[in-house]
């Protein structure tokens, strides 16, 4: 049933999933947890999430608790297929590999979709968009789902005020555990070990320009920074731009910003943040990337257009000559650097994001029917109970209230 590049490629994806496996005590917990318990008995889990070795652990913990595991990638070139093939000899049913094409990319959701999963967990919204849309006779058998990332939620948003949402979403990401450290700390880290691997050029005396000062944009602003470049900040939202000013970096139209950035990181979630005019503004040799979930925020395809020439200029990295004579350079097609062009977040950084899906799946199964809405915030107990069980992990101790200072406080 498995839908892989390789199944011979299994003890190599074994050894990524036992080193993550070794770096994630959170998830390492909860897994003990769900086979005592089985809280997912007899349900079918679609998932749909960067395929890489902490996803893969994260789906080996829900099967741990008795779910029958459905999975695929939520990116064409995120996938490793040594950690598809892992997957698939431990049993589970896994519909995806690296560099898909559209058409196959379509086809690995649809096959997830088609199993009329009970709980959906997605990064992005491509599986709850798909069943929307396209299998609505399965949608009274999903129990609710949880979604990974800004981009998903803005797709749940938009359904849910359309009245178009047709069950409970748990917004993953607007847990405190999950975007006060992934979107920040991970992302931040796992963007420039991407485009250093890629381009293994030095970072330190560069003009990098961030398009977007959210969690992400704040963490890639934040390690480019640190590894000595001057960062200019492009906004759309004025609080956010005064937070970039008073953080130190310089704020200014991305027009504007196009003629002195020699590294472009899009970080928005939104499209053409990078178009054809920024691109004739652009350096000699100016590199482009994206760390936005979808592939629209730098309009390669218009690059494309406007190319005298091109050329592959390295690994994973295509350059583009204009008719002005510059070249200028896209990692990654434009699609998510960290992962196109990497491992994704460390390890430790996913452990809490996966421990809250694991947990807030747990949440919906556990209060199935009872949920108020279908746009449902993390639990504060559960964001609570994954940052007491980390600062356990890390020997950490905190104060705790006295009764009396608790009265004082609710008074």
């Amino acid at each position: 049933m498995n839908q892989i590049r390789d199944i011979n490629l299994w003890e190599s994806g074994k050894r990524k999933i036992d080193w993550v496996e070794a770096n994630m005590p959170l998830l390492r917990q909860i897994k003990k947890d769900f086979e005592a318990t089985k809280p997912f008995a007899g349900l079918k889990v679609a998932l749909s999430v960067h395929l890489e070795a902490k996803t893969a652990y994260l789906c080996k913990v829900m099967a741990a608790g008795g779910a029958e595991m459905y999975i695929t990638g939520s990116n064409p070139l995120s996938t490793q297929d040594d950690v598809a093939a892992a997957l698939a000899h431990e049993g589970l049913n896994v519909f995806a590999w690296y560099n898909a094409t559209e058409a196959e990319y379509n086809s690995h959701i649809a096959e997830v979709i088609k199993i009329a999963p009970n709980i959906i967990i997605d990064d992005g919204g491509d599986l709850v968009n798909l069943i929307h849309n396209d299998y609505p006779e399965l949608l009274p058998q999903v129990i609710g789902g949880c979604e990974e990332t800004t981009t998903g939620i803005i797709r749940l948003v938009a359904m849910n005020r359309d009245n178009k949402l047709k069950f409970p979403m748990v917004l993953v990401n607007n847990a405190d555990c999950k975007h006060l450290f992934d979107n920040r700390y991970g992302t931040g880290q796992s963007v420039w070990d991407g485009i250093n691997r890629t381009t293994n050029l030095i970072v330190a005396g560069k003009n990098v320009v961030v398009a977007g000062y959210g969690w992400c944009g704040k963490g890639v602003a934040m390690r480019a920074a640190g590894q000595g470049a001057s960062v200019i900040i492009t906004e759309i939202d004025p609080i956010k731009a005064m937070e970039a000013v008073m953080d130190g970096f310089k704020v200014m139209p991305m027009n504007s910003a196009a003629k002195l950035g020699d590294i472009f990181i899009t970080v928005t979630g939104c499209r053409d943040v990078i178009t054809e005019a920024d691109f004739y503004n652009m350096k000699d040799n100016a590199i482009c990337c994206n760390a936005g979930h979808f592939d629209c925020e730098v309009d390669v395809a218009g690059l494309k257009k406007i190319a005298v020439e091109s050329k592959l200029a390295r690994e994973n990295i295509m350059g583009y000559k204009l008719q002005n004579g510059n070249w200028i350079y896209i990692i990654a097609e434009g699609r998510l650097v960290n992962l196109a062009a990497g491992d994704g977040h460390p390890a430790e950084i996913m452990d809490m994001s996966f421990a809250i899906q694991a947990l807030s799946a747990l949440h919906l199964v556990k209060n199935k029917g009872k949920l108020d809405g279908v746009i449902i915030d993390v639990p504060r107990e559960v964001d609570l109970d994954v940052a007491r069980r980390q600062l356990v992990n890390w020997g950490l101790e905190i104060d705790r209230l006295t009764a009396e200072q608790e009265k004082y406080l609710n008074n």
